[in-house]
C-alpha cells in the first residue's frame, strides 16, 4: 500500500501485535503506545501538545532517553503524516526527529526487526515535510520539518540548532552581523 507521497509505508509492528508488551517505553512495557499512536488518526492539525502526543512524548522521547518502542512508534506516526498530511502538526516531525537525535546522541540500539522500519520511515519525512509545505506555516511548523528533514539525512548538529533556536530571526541576524 502507498500513501499520498506515493511511496510504500515502512514496515512497521502492528498495533495488535502482541510484542508491544516486550517493548520499553518510560514507563516501563509498551502495551500502551499502541492506543496512543490509534489516536493519532483522529487528531486535529491544531493540536499538538495536547492528547495523545503529550503522553507520546512522555513514553517515547523522556528527557532526550529513548526506548525501543520508540522506535517502532516512528513508522506509525510517519505513516499516519504521510496518510492525512493536511492534519500535520510539528509533532508529526518534531517527535521522530527527536527520537533519532536522541538514538545518536547516546547511541541507542534500535532492535534489529525493528530497524528497516525506523530507518524507512525517517527517510520518508523530507518529501513529506515538501507534500505537507504551505505558505501559512507558523515559524514552529517550518523549524520542524527543516529540522526532521536534516536529522533524516543524517545531519544532527543542524537539526539540533533548528530545534534549540527559539527565534529563528534573532538566529539569522546574528549571523548576518558575523
Amino acid at each position: 500500500m502507498t500513501a499520498r507521497d506515493g511511496l510504500p509505508h515502512a514496515p512497521m509492528l502492528a498495533l495488535d501485535d502482541p510484542s508491544w508488551t516486550t517493548l520499553r517505553c518510560a514507563q516501563g512495557d509498551a502495551r500502551g503506545i499502541p492506543a496512543l499512536l490509534a489516536q493519532l488518526d483522529g487528531a486535529s492539525g491544531d493540536d499538538c501538545l495536547g492528547e495523545p502526543w503529550q503522553s507520546l512524548w512522555e513514553s517515547l522521547c523522556d528527557e532526550g532517553q529513548v526506548f525501543s518502542a520508540s522506535f517502532a512508534a516512528v513508522p506509525h506516526i510517519v505513516a499516519i503524516l504521510a496518510e492525512a498530511p493536511e492534519r500535520a502538526t510539528p509533532s508529526h516531525f518534531l517527535l521522530p526527529t527527536s527520537i533519532e537525535l536522541a538514538r545518536a546522541a547516546h547511541d541507542a540500539e534500535i532492535p534489529a526487526h525493528l530497524i528497516d522500519g525506523y530507518v524507512t520511515a525517517l527517510s520518508r519525512l523530507p518529501l513529506l515535510a515538501g507534500l505537507v509545505a504551505a505558505p501559512d506555516w507558523s515559524e514552529l511548523m517550518c523549524s520542524a520539518a527543516l529540522a526532521a528533514t536534516a536529522a533524516a539525512t543524517g545531519q544532527h548538529a543542524v537539526a539540533e540548532l533548528l530545534l534549540e533556536a527559539d527565534d529563528i530571526g534573532a538566529v539569522l541576524a546574528w549571523l548576518r552581523a558575523e
